[in-house]
């Protein structure tokens, strides 16, 4: 999914209207991404709140919104640490390469 998002997302020069549904109700959005993009982030956050109702039977929307919240962000902090740490690992791999070419 990925690399559809990362492909379909720019932002053109005018604000366009997009309508999604999420957890069954209909949203009126304006933005510059591709509409495409825009929907697909509205499908992400469905599939998500829909996940959590059913694991946690919890029908409050505003509830499984809040979880649901919870629940992404628990997922994009362990990335921003995997990230960091193949950031730092990168770097060192880099830098002892470069070690080994400039003392042969």
């Amino acid at each position: 999914m990925r690399s559809a998002l990362c492909s379909m997302r720019f932002n053109r020069s005018t604000m366009e209207r997009v309508q999604v549904e999420i957890f069954g109700q209909v949203y009126s959005l304006k933005g510059r991404d591709d509409p495409a993009y825009i929907r697909e982030l509205a499908a992400f956050i469905d599939a998500k709140m829909k996940e959590v109702q059913k694991g946690t039977g919890t029908v409050d929307p505003h509830r499984v919104a809040i979880l649901m919240a919870l629940t992404i962000t628990d997922e994009l902090y362990r990335l921003r640490e995997r990230y960091g740490i193949l950031e730092q690992t990168s770097e060192s791999a880099a830098s002892r390469l470069l070690e080994l070419t400039e003392n042969p």
